[in-house]
């Protein structure tokens, strides 16, 4: 049974940094393909970025050059480092693998 674990949340001011965390478990992490997903209130689940196995990016455009994916497969975690926050990035960050999802974690920028 796979388990997505997201963390790293909070309310940061406008032009601030967070760093998310999603730590798996229940699959063989190092040949996983995974990804960041959010959801503002209203608005359809959008994606943010994604990372294959093999370790190459792909991103939404609202985010490219401000958000990094990475993984470290030896921690079975991926992360998505968040600079440069707006107030439009505010939303619910999940964590993916296939069709399952973590129970995602709140981000909020507001000033």
């Amino acid at each position: 049974q796979v388990q997505l674990a997201e963390s790293g949340g909070g309310l940061v001011q406008p032009g601030g940094s967070l760093r998310l965390s999603c730590a798996a478990s229940g699959l063989i992490f190092s040949i996983s393909d995974l990804g960041w997903y959010r959801q503002a209130p209203g608005k359809q689940r959008e994606l943010v970025a994604t990372i294959t196995s093999g370790g190459m990016t792909n991103y939404g455009d609202s985010v490219k050059g401000r958000f990094t994916i990475s993984r470290v497969n030896a921690k079975n975690t991926v992360y998505l480092q968040m600079n440069s926050l707006k107030p439009e990035d505010t939303a619910t960050y999940y964590c993916n693998y296939r069709n399952c999802w973590g129970q995602g974690t709140q981000v909020t920028v507001s000033s």
